[in-house]
Order: C-alpha cells, then sequence, then structure tokens
C-alpha cells in the first residue's frame, strides 16, 4: 500500500490518498480531498472540490483509473445540492455530514485502473464493475421523499432488492455492505431497525444465518423529507467460502443481542488480495455496553482497539486500512480527536465529519476499508 498525501496550494486544496497496485493486476485507490476554509460561497468551494478531483485523476499513482464512486459531505445538503453540477462518471452520494475542519464540502473517491467499469449501469445509476469473472454493483443515494423511517427503510429495501433481481443477485447471497443516514438519528433510527428487522427476516437473515455489514449514523439527505439514505455494495461470481464475517468476540458482541441486524465486519478473499470491509464501530464491549461514558478520549482510544481487533481477526492491521471516516456527535471534541488521529494514524486518508452515532452516549464512530496483498489459489483475482 502506498500512501500519499498532497497539498496544491493554488487551489488551496489538499488530496490524501492511499494506491494498491501489485503489478501487472487490478489498481484500487481511495482519495479524501480537503478544501481549506475560506469564508467563501459553497460554489466556490465546491470549485476548488472539482479542480482538485482534476488534479487527483493526473496524479502519477492515479493515472489512467476511473471512479466507481464519489461520497461528498456537504455541510448544508439541501441548499448546496442544487449548485452541484449532475455527476455521471459514477454513483455518488451527498449527505449532509458537515466536515470538521471548517470547510463545506469533503469528499471520498474511490477509483480502479485495468477493470471494465460501467456507470449509470441501471434505473438507479449504480456503477458496475466486471473483471476476472466478477461483477461489483456500487449504488449510492438512495432516498424518497415520503413516510415514516420505517416506511421509508421499507421501500428503499424493497426497490434495492429488485435491483439486485434484475442483475441476478439476492440481498442474502451477494449484498456484502450498506450505509444507512437517518435524519435525527437519535429519533428515527428506531424506525429504520424495525423495518430492516423484517425485511431480513424475510430473506432469511436472522441472528442463526448472517447479516450484512453496515453502518447505521446520522445524516441529512438532501432531499428534506427524506429521513433515510441508503448506499449498498453487492458482488457477484464468488464462491461463499471467499466470504468470512468478522466477529471479534473479545471485545465486541453479536449485534443481534441488542436489537439490531448487521455484522462487524467482512472478509473478502480474491486471488491475490483480501479486503476487510468494517462496520460503523464505536466504544463498545462484549456484552454490548457502551464504554467509556462522557469521555470522548477514552471512547476513541475503546473505539481503535475494537477495530484493530476485527482487522487482526482479517490477518490485518491498520497499515492495510484505505481510508477512515470518523463520526463525531460533538464538534467540540474535533481538536483533540483529530490530533489523536494524527498522531496515531498520520499516513491514512481520514475525514471527520459531524454526525450523531446511533446511540446517544456514543461520542464517536469510526469505519474503514483495508486491503492486503495475499495468495488465494483457489479463487480469481480481484
Amino acid at each position: 500500500m502506498q500512501f500519499k498525501k498532497k497539498y496544491f496550494e493554488k487551489i488551496g486544496a489538499t488530496i490524501e490518498l492511499t494506491a494498491f497496485a501489485p503489478e501487472k493486476k487490478t489498481a484500487e485507490i481511495h482519495a479524501i480531498l480537503h478544501v481549506e476554509p475560506k469564508g467563501e460561497t459553497f460554489q466556490e468551494q465546491f470549485r476548488r472540490i472539482c479542480q482538485a478531483e482534476a488534479q487527483l485523476l493526473d496524479m502519477e499513482d492515479v493515472k489512467g483509473a476511473k471512479p466507481v464512486f464519489k461520497r461528498y459531505f456537504l455541510s448544508d445538503a439541501t441548499n448546496q445540492r442544487p449548485f452541484m453540477k449532475q455527476d455521471d462518471s459514477c454513483t455518488v452520494s451527498y449527505i449532509q455530514q458537515p466536515p470538521l475542519d471548517g470547510s463545506k464540502v469533503a469528499a471520498w473517491i474511490y477509483l480502479q485502473r485495468g477493470t471494465e467499469i460501467l456507470p449509470n449501469a441501471d434505473r438507479l445509476g449504480s456503477t458496475a464493475v466486471s473483471h476476472n469473472g466478477y461483477e461489483h454493483l456500487w449504488t449510492m443515494g438512495l432516498m424518497i421523499g415520503e413516510g415514516s423511517s420505517y416506511s421509508q427503510t421499507q421501500t428503499l429495501l424493497e426497490d434495492y432488492e429488485e435491483l439486485l433481481e434484475e442483475h441476478q443477485m439476492t440481498l442474502e447471497d451477494n449484498c456484502i455492505r450498506t450505509w444507512f443516514f437517518v435524519r435525527d438519528v437519535d429519533t428515527q433510527y428506531k424506525g429504520l431497525v424495525l423495518s430492516r428487522w423484517e425485511n431480513f427476516a424475510q430473506h432469511g437473515l436472522t441472528p442463526e444465518t448472517h447479516y450484512i455489514a453496515s453502518t447505521g449514523i446520522g445524516g441529512n439527505p438532501s432531499d428534506p423529507k427524506a429521513i433515510i439514505q441508503l448506499g449498498s455494495y453487492a458482488l457477484k461470481g464468488f464462491k461463499a467460502e471467499q466470504q468470512h464475517y468478522l466477529y471479534a468476540a473479545s471485545h465486541l458482541n453479536r449485534t443481534a443481542e441488542y436489537g439490531v441486524t448487521f455484522e462487524r465486519g467482512t472478509l473478502l478473499k480474491f486471488g491475490d488480495r483480501n479486503h476487510a470491509i468494517i462496520s460503523g464501530t464505536a466504544s463498545i464491549n462484549n456484552k454490548g455496553e457502551v464504554e467509556h461514558v462522557g469521555d470522548v478520549e477514552m471512547q476513541t482510544k475503546r473505539m481503535w482497539e475494537n477495530v484493530e481487533t476485527l482487522l487482526a481477526e482479517a490477518g490485518m492491521t491498520m497499515n492495510d486500512a484505505a481510508h477512515l471516516i470518523v463520526y463525531l456527535r460533538d464538534g467540540a471534541d474535533y481538536e483533540m480527536v483529530s490530533q489523536m488521529f494524527k498522531k496515531k494514524f498520520p499516513h491514512i486518508p481520514t475525514v471527520f465529519t459531524l454526525a450523531p452515532v446511533c446511540r446517544p452516549t456514543w461520542l464517536i464512530e469510526m469505519e474503514c476499508m483495508a486491503i492486503r496483498s495475499a495468495r488465494n489459489d483457489s479463487f480469481s483475482d480481484f
């Protein structure tokens, strides 16, 4: 894994990236883009983010790569989204989770080189990636503007499941990862949890079978009537033994024990590499209890310990992490927490956002994706 950070003084923007690019193999790039807050309008900051994207595509490690998905973290999604041009290069998520560096916008972009990438591959604007017999389907930014959190979750999942059928996939066999962004998570999360539980049970997803790696976190869709926004990743063409769920039972309990339905993480094995997809993880113990209530510093350390334990179960360390997304309930904690991350993980692309976790006493949560070279001769390369 190569880690790079480059500051572009003329446009006041910074690109942090990781490049996993084995010789003559598919390259994977994760980039976090930041702009300096200069007290100007959103339109000006977005213009500079777009300039940074152009610079990203011209960087030596990135040349020839194409975007698979983008996520824009916005400070006021409802008012800012209309000023953002239509992006047909890949599937895109726009979510109000204000960057905590004082800017109005930040971006996370995932790119690949050496695969066949098809944007707008279906009616929901998914990006389909084909290579070596696999089909990867990334679908971002799904939302509707009517109903309760319960009914919106139900409708979004049913529509997504119909889409998977159109790609000859199913939720239970092919969906690897989801994101649920919830407006006013403290009051609306319950409806999401109940609706998802019922839907999953209909598909045979139970505590006795398996669930799906996921993040459920506070975040406002750009449509002010939308309560839930869904993003997802599905995979076709893999063998069942290529997927393993991560539990870290010494540190974490099964989520079904406290009434929710997601896996702590997923390990995917390909011929030439392993992927670890770590769900949103907070300061929790193996009894499902919040650790260090009221102490964000200690919660951060316990959260790191939990994530590191999940990665260790996948045969990885934080040195294999391609990016970090950090969610804070209280923006006043940003200065201290960001310094902690810079000291411990100075090389990993990271974005800090204002996004309440699903339990009020959780002050911080993080997620990541990790990549490590491997030789799994029974499986096709990525």
